[in-house]
């Protein structure tokens, strides 16, 4: 099954420049889509980094053992 075009067939030539156009926004998109994974990755190291600094300050300011919750 296959999609009709919304142009005129007077505007058939323009067919392949949209076919290009839109795949070249969906590739766009797709790389978007990879950064905000990436980006996300990258925040887990940084919390436990973040989590075991904070342990720390409390075992040694805070008067205790941190309690994992």
């Amino acid at each position: 099954m296959s999609i009709a075009s919304p142009f005129p067939t007077a505007f058939g030539g323009l067919q392949p420049l949209l076919d290009w156009q839109a795949a070249w926004v969906e590739g766009l998109l797709q790389a978007q889509s990879l950064q905000f994974q990436m980006l996300g990755a990258w925040q887990h190291p940084f919390a436990a980094v973040h989590q075991e600094l904070w342990d720390q300050w409390v075992a040694h300011f805070g008067g205790g053992v941190p309690l994992d919750a």
